[in-house]
């Protein structure tokens, strides 16, 4: 059953509730609702802590005498239980390359009013209650969400846009709002919206029910950043790479306050990326990180690391017991090639 309301049984006239022992207790009345669609009005039966009960708690009640005997735990949709990350990720910001200054925006926006909140507070600064990460594919947004998952001592909810676009009404924007619910219980949190352009692009007429719920998910996410408040302990962190494509609904102050560009990177950045990478891995001293940085002038840090990992590939072909500098040339050519290469679909 479902607890709609706790009421104190001195303001109900004739009632009254008797406790474990028979004795008469006018503490608190109890209204729940069954899964019946029946509403019953019960006194604590002395099963359960008086006053910790709340609207929308979940309890069981015995079919013989009807007496409330168990506080039950809270209900979830699953695909939004396993939003929540149990194992933290590895990544710490040190892996990160040529983001620093991203990274510290980061930090202020989502860590700080976490493990900070006195200072905030003694400046009558309110934090910004979501951050919206954008840049091209590959330049490290989804990366730097995990290490702050890794880094903050807080529960990360990680959500995918495209996992919000539920086949039936209504289906997304209830997983929105569980999944704040969620967020709210486990306190402080950090909710990660991977994709957002998936649900969160501009409204326009259309005559498709698709687009209708698309519209819809977008509208309970709006209501869901409006509904709770910035000392909630509760940041929301989106990504995207297509900003232009987003609702100005959503880009507005007061929800996505704070916005940080993830550029791609460039010289300097591009040799701490696959130095970091590289240390990993057994490497010769000839290696010429600075030329290498050189000949990749317009690779983003995934491909950066993708040159890494076809260097090592190379040396294993080859036998070697050391990546040197050759190998490094010959993983650039492969990517390169691989980059401005066709991809067809054979039917």
């Amino acid at each position: 059953l479902k607890v709609k309301d706790v009421v104190g049984a001195k303001n109900i006239t004739n009632t009254y509730q008797v406790d474990a022992a028979g004795n008469e207790n006018n503490d608190e009345l109890i209204v729940v609702k069954a899964m019946s669609r029946l509403t019953y009005m019960l006194p604590n039966s002395g099963l359960i802590k008086p006053g910790i009960l709340k609207v929308g708690d979940l309890v069981a009640m015995s079919r013989d005498g009807l007496k409330l005997v168990e506080l039950l735990p809270s209900e979830y949709d699953p695909r939004v239980k396993v939003m929540e990350l149990i194992n933290q990720p590895n990544q710490q910001f040190c892996d990160i390359g040529g983001l620093d200054d991203q990274i510290q925006e980061m930090i202020e926006a989502v860590v700080y009013p976490i493990t900070h909140k006195e200072y905030f507070e003694a400046f009558r600064v309110d934090p910004p209650k979501g951050v919206l990460m954008y840049g091209p594919p590959g330049t490290g947004k989804t990366l730097l969400a995990r290490a702050l998952a890794s880094n903050g001592k807080c529960t990360f909810l990680k959500l995918s846009g495209t996992a919000l676009l539920q086949r039936y009404v209504g289906e997304g924007a209830k997983m929105v709002r569980e999944a704040f619910r969620l967020a709210k219980e486990k306190a402080p949190t950090v909710l990660f919206i991977d994709e957002i352009d998936a649900i969160g692009s501009k409204r326009h007429n259309s005559d498709h029910g698709s687009d209708h719920e698309v519209h819809r998910t977008m509208l309970e996410l709006l209501t869901q950043m409006d509904g709770f408040k910035v000392n909630e302990n509760i940041r929301v962190i989106a990504a995207t790479n297509r900003p232009d494509v987003l609702d100005p609904a959503l880009t507005r102050s007061g929800r996505f306050d704070r916005k940080v560009e993830l550029p791609l990177p460039n010289e300097k950045a591009r040799i701490q990326i696959m130095q970091i990478y590289a240390q990993k891995m057994n490497v010769s001293r000839n290696v010429n990180f600075e030329e290498l940085a050189r000949c990749t002038d317009d690779f983003n840090g995934a491909q950066c690391k993708a040159v890494v990992t076809e260097a090592g590939m190379i040396a294993l072909r080859e036998n070697k017991v050391q990546i040197t500098h050759e190998h490094f040339l010959a993983a650039i050519l492969e990517v390169q090639a691989k980059k401005k290469m066709n991809i067809f679909l054979y039917a």
